[in-house]
């Protein structure tokens, strides 16, 4: 089931959205769960606690704007598709900071309004391979092209990522080593440390550099296995 949060101060916009959303997904023959919001705040608390799919998002609302919203939720979410739907045309450059899928002007354009959705969905459909771990803001999506390298830090769990970003996850380090195996392109290269392999710019035999520039090292006695493993993945894909 498609999970969309429409976010709107104004009722009658909220409604429409609404009702638009519900006539789009019987044409399409689609399941969804449509949560409604009437500011910022509440949005953010809902996406925390369980993530929706598609995001519809006024911008121009009172204490927290949609834009800032937008900024909030891409912290922790980089995946959920955000469309705006706005009467401030000035704010569509903005939108490509927070990646965007959608900026629609109202009043609401019913036609755009299905391409844009349709777009979505094309997208959500063939997502790349993800994995959904625990985090202290709720469950979140991680596509694994995404991520350079898994650390074990104390007790914390920091999944890098190749924007430069960083997540803790709740999740043990053990369960990412036994989840994400070689076919994948995971190697677990130090007792604290999980390289994702397309994401290597270059190594040594003490030492691996990620695509973002994050320093990791190569266990005393693990060169060899890694180097192998690295050559072989590599081989395989055809780089």
């Amino acid at each position: 089931m498609l999970k969309i949060a429409i976010c709107d101060d104004n009722l009658r916009y909220r409604q429409e959205m609404e009702a638009n959303v519900k006539a789009w997904a019987q044409e399409q023959n689609m399941e969804v769960d449509v949560a409604v919001f009437d500011h910022g705040d509440a949005l953010l608390a809902a996406c925390h606690a369980q993530q929706p799919d598609i995001i519809l998002l006024d911008i121009m609302m009172p204490l927290l704007s949609g834009m800032d919203a937008a900024h909030e939720i891409r912290k922790v979410n980089k995946v959920v598709k955000i469309v705006f739907f706005t009467s401030a045309p000035e704010f569509a450059i903005a939108s490509y900071d927070v990646k965007a899928s959608g900026y629609l002007l109202k009043p609401l354009q019913v036609e755009k309004f299905r391409n844009v959705m349709n777009d979505c969905i094309a997208d959500i459909q063939v997502e790349p391979d993800h994995l959904i771990t625990r985090t202290s803001h709720g469950y979140q999506k991680v596509f694994l092209h995404h991520i350079d390298c898994i650390e074990a830090q104390n007790k914390r769990v920091l999944i890098h990522l190749d924007d430069h970003s960083t997540l803790e996850a709740l999740d043990t380090f053990t369960h990412f080593t036994e989840t994400l195996p070689a076919e994948k392109g995971f190697f677990k290269c130090h007792r604290s440390y999980m390289v994702h392999m397309p994401n290597i710019d270059q190594f040594t035999t003490t030492e691996i550099v990620t695509k973002s520039g994050i320093l990791v090292p190569i266990a005393r006695g693990c060169a060899k296995d890694f180097k192998d493993a690295y050559f072989h993945y590599m081989f395989e894909k055809g780089e």
